[in-house]
C-alpha cells in the first residue's frame, strides 16, 4: 500500500510540477524599445470577436530578462512568453 500511495504522490507533484512551468507564448507587435532599461512594448491581438474588427489590441510594457533586443525592431511582429510583467522569451516572426 506504501508504494501505491508513493507512486500517486509522484504523479501528481508531476502533474503540478509541468502545470505550472508550463506558460502561454503569445503573440503581438512591437511597438517600442527601450534598450538602455530593457524593456520592450508589445501590442498584443484583440481576444475574442466582439469588437475584434476595430483593429487595434491593447499595448503592455515588458521588462526584458536574459532575451536579446538587438535583432528586435518596432514594427516587428514576434512570438513571446511572459513571467508577469517580464518577457523570458522572444522571437521574431518570419
Amino acid at each position: 500500500m506504501t508504494s501505491a500511495k508513493s507512486i500517486c504522490a509522484a504523479a501528481a507533484l508531476a502533474f503540478i510540477g509541468s502545470a505550472a512551468l508550463a506558460q502561454d507564448a503569445k503573440t503581438g507587435m512591437v511597438t517600442q524599445i527601450d534598450r538602455l532599461n530593457g524593456t520592450i512594448a508589445i501590442q498584443q491581438p484583440q481576444d475574442g470577436t466582439v469588437g475584434a474588427s476595430g483593429g487595434s489590441g491593447t499595448v503592455k510594457q515588458f521588462k526584458v530578462q536574459g532575451v536579446s533586443l538587438d535583432a528586435l525592431h518596432a514594427g516587428d511582429q514576434v512570438t513571446f512568453t511572459p513571467s508577469g510583467d517580464t518577457v523570458t522569451k522572444i522571437e521574431k516572426k518570419k
